[in-house]
């Protein structure tokens, strides 16, 4: 019989081979699509259907993370727990509306992390109309900002927006800023750093209060950790794991953060559990096998269910039980990579990724879809740089 690596990288290999659909404007399949299950490969769309149809159960596999063949890679340093209590449970920074903005920064397109001489990785941030992708306005640069930014992450009002990037040699820096009702940016404001973050940062997520910014690494010698970092005080607390963590997503209530990746599947960390082992600490929802090409997960305004990227479909699960139901298959254009990075707004009602320097964004109770180019004020040349946006 086959090994279960043997299996994963089956599966991995069938998923990437499948291809990409046509370009996307106009196009999407919506919620509860009962053909193909959720997870399925990234083949063309099909039309829209009625939302009713059952939820389509996946093969049986073996549960939690799958350890790769000469065994997991789990960090050894000692984790960071100077955060005695982790929940974001202030008052929630509610969405007001459909968005009217989104945040861009310019990633570079081969891998995370400053360029070797300490020059700036990518465009600088800027803030842009969300029905247009018209320029609104440049994020300040602050004194004490990175060569390069990287991430970008959202809270739920559509004004309150996280940024974060790295210089060579430096611990990565996190800032937060704070857009006016016409969307204008004010001076972001560093984090403090009483523990400076010297891991390399792939994944941020912003809570709803604000309070609180979950991200993860890349450990250095093999592994993975998430950590939660108070934005007024710097002090924060870790936990590690083995596999590769690719998104992060606070709940509404602040005691938990959604966690998804490769070699990992989809895991529900609670807070309040303590400790420093993040398996120990989670609830896993899902194998690594069953989520080909994880990378983005969100929640649902209500906490009661979770919204993540299976290749390039968007599957719902629901924390009550059951099987994951289809709940969108973006129709992508040709070229893309075969994950998909989304941001949902805090209404929960409308998603955006972005290829090529345009965003593609879907209103998930209809499926409408549209694009449009992302101007971002500038003629600095964009080549091998790719855009990441929040809303």
């Amino acid at each position: 019989m086959r090994s279960r690596t043997e299996v994963a990288l089956a599966l991995i290999v069938l998923t990437l081979t499948a291809g990409c659909a046509d370009p996307a404007t106009q196009r999407v399949s919506l919620m509860n699509d009962p053909s193909p299950p959720p997870s399925a490969s990234l083949a063309p769309a099909m039309p829209r259907v009625a939302t009713d149809s059952p939820a389509v159960g996946p093969t049986p596999v073996p549960s939690g993370p799958t350890p790769s063949a000469t065994g997991p890679v789990i960090p050894t340093g000692a984790p960071v727990a100077s955060l005695a209590e982790p929940m974001a449970t202030g008052a929630p920074l509610k969405a007001a509306g459909p968005p009217r903005f989104f945040v861009t920064v310019g990633a570079p397109g081969v891998s995370s992390g400053p360029t070797p001489s300490g020059e700036p990785a990518q465009v600088p941030p800027v803030v842009n109309d969300a029905a247009t992708g018209a320029f609104v306005a440049a994020v300040p640069r602050p004194k004490a900002g990175p060569s390069g930014w990287e991430l970008v992450a959202a809270a739920p009002d559509n004004r309150t927006f996280a940024l974060a990037g790295g210089t060579v040699g430096k611990p990565f820096r996190f800032f937060l800023v704070r857009l006016d009702e016409n969307g204008q940016p004010g001076e972001p404001r560093l984090v403090p750093e009483v523990e400076p973050e010297l891991d390399r940062v792939v994944t941020l997520a912003l809570s709803h209060d604000g309070t609180r910014l979950a991200y993860a690494c890349d450990v250095a010698g093999g592994g993975a950790k998430v950590a939660v970092l108070d934005v007024a005080t710097g002090r924060r607390h870790e936990w590690i794991t083995y596999g590769k963590l690719m998104g992060l997503a606070w709940a509404p209530d602040g005691r938990r953060v959604a966690t998804t990746g490769l070699g990992w599947g989809i895991g529900l960390l609670d807070l309040a559990a303590g400790g420093s082992d993040l398996r120990k600490a989670s609830r896993l929802l899902r194998s690594s096998m069953e989520v080909p090409l994880p990378q983005s997960i969100a929640f649902t305004p209500d906490g009661g269910a979770l919204l993540y990227t299976a290749g390039h479909n968007v599957d719902r699960l629901s924390l009550d039980g059951g099987e994951p139901r289809l709940a969108a298959r973006p129709e992508v254009p040709q070229g893309a990579p075969p994950g998909l990075r989304f941001s949902i707004d805090g209404s929960g009602r409308h998603l955006i990724y972005t290829h090529d320097w345009r965003a593609y964004r879907i209103a998930l109770a209809d499926g409408s879809a549209s694009s449009m180019p992302i101007d971002t004020g500038s003629t600095q040349p964009r080549e091998g740089r790719s855009a990441v946006v929040a809303w």
